[in-house]
């Protein structure tokens, strides 16, 4: 967990032409919510934010915010953030309060460790079914990633929820049953199917009396 403390300014003018005037300093909108306290605008730096996401706790990284010219401090997790669709630039953030004493519901990345026997030695294909897991844990043992081995995997074998083994006050959330990952066999050729010879259409009769036999 970061111990490191952010210091940001709080947000007093709002709308398009405060956000240009943000992103002209270098900063961009975020905002504080959380513990039933009342929100609170501020700015950061996107670079800042960045650096955060790509340390290894990504997202789920414990940091300070400390207001500008208070002693306010709070540990905040990146709760949600938007990007520029075009550019992929930051625009916005989520930052949510959290209580060192009380549990957080958040999203793990999986990360696959080994190559299955099923795909190396029998042609088989990975279905990586869960690419992130909802646990529930104290906001100082976040995993920055939760490690499922498929070494062992042989066609036909999966890796569910209720499988995979973490520290005894970490719960994952949702269904046990579900599949993280599994080994399908190589699709089988399609089969030719004879195309269904068309129904014979029964011949119209002719207009007309049929020439009877005398």
């Amino acid at each position: 967990m970061s111990q490191e403390v952010l210091i940001v300014p709080k947000r007093e003018t709002f709308g398009k032409a405060a956000v240009r005037d943000l992103k002209k300093s270098g900063m961009i909108p975020a905002v504080v919510y959380g513990l039933t306290e009342p929100p609170v605008a501020i700015a950061i730096s996107p670079k800042v934010v960045a650096r955060i996401i790509a340390s290894d706790a990504g997202m789920n990284s414990v940091v300070f915010l400390q207001r500008e010219g208070t002693d306010i401090k709070r540990h905040v997790i990146i709760k949600d953030l938007q990007r520029d669709p075009i550019t992929g630039r930051l625009r916005h953030i989520d930052f949510m309060r959290v209580d060192m004493t009380l549990k957080v519901r958040v999203k793990v990345p999986v990360r696959l460790v080994g190559t299955s026997i099923g795909v190396k030695a029998m042609g088989g294909v990975l279905d990586f079914a869960h690419r992130e897991i909802e646990i529930e844990c104290l906001p100082s043992i976040i995993p920055a990633h939760i490690d499922v081995d498929i070494t062992n995997l042989n066609v036909g074998d999966s890796v569910r929820f209720e499988q995979i083994a973490l520290g005894a006050n970490i719960v994952i959330t949702g269904d046990a049953h579900q599949v993280v990952c599994s080994v399908h066999g190589k699709a089988a050729e399609e089969e030719i199917v004879a195309p269904v010879a068309a129904a014979v259409e029964p011949e119209v009769a002719k207009k007309g009396k049929k020439d009877e036999k005398k």
